[in-house]
């Protein structure tokens, strides 16, 4: 069930916390696709939108992502786990999706110009890099779009990437921006401990 008031921004960022110990109860479904709909209005640079998303709510298959996440406990603890990886190749094939409509034939052709040029000469790894830059900021809105809604996550990076390419069907240029467990907390988590600001920003 959606919750009635969403926490504002400030709200869903204070009380964010790492959650490993879910409620076992399945996802409101439209809750789902409504994080994954904020998730997608991430902004990324010429509008690439490199990011593409595996929800996985099968058991044996959640299952069967914890052996290749090591064994952590978070990715069956969780109802649902939402794989976030970046496909540059995918974005090149279908570049002029990502021109604004408003901007008509002409500004499609600059969009392919623009990618052709500037990626042409590179390799997958390198433009694959690139895209991951960008699915990284959609990666965040995920995370920041379910505690809006009363969720919980935790970001994973401990995975063997090949083995959850073939147990997802991924081809094998796709890069992993992480592994998100998400569901209704079971523990409150550990409060942040956080650096203070004169730490991390210089002014000039």
């Amino acid at each position: 069930m959606t919750a009635a008031s969403p926490l504002t921004m400030t709200q869903a960022i204070e009380t964010r916390r790492s959650i490993r110990q879910f409620v076992q109860e399945p996802l409101d479904q439209g809750d789902l696709r409504e994080i994954l709909r904020l998730a997608s209005l991430a902004p990324s640079a010429w509008n690439a939108q490199t990011w593409r998303f595996v929800v996985v709510q099968d058991p044996a298959l959640r299952a069967e992502l914890q052996a290749a996440a090591y064994g952590q406990t978070q990715v069956t603890s969780a109802p649902a786990v939402i794989v976030v990886y970046s496909d540059m190749e995918d974005t090149l094939r279908d570049v002029e999706a990502t021109a604004h409509p408003g901007m008509g034939e002409q500004g499609q052709q600059k969009q392919r110009a623009t990618f052709e040029q500037a990626f042409g000469g590179q390799d997958v790894a390198q433009r694959g890099a690139w895209g991951l830059a960008q699915a990284n900021i959609a990666f965040g809105f995920v995370m920041l779009a379910a505690r809006g809604l009363g969720y919980d996550t935790v970001p994973m990076l401990g995975f063997d990437p090949d083995k959850v390419r073939a147990l997802l069907n991924l081809p094998e240029h796709v890069q992993f921006a992480g592994l998100l467990p998400l569901g209704r907390r079971a523990e409150e988590g550990h409060p942040h401990h956080r650096h203070s600001l004169d730490r991390l920003v210089t002014w000039k």
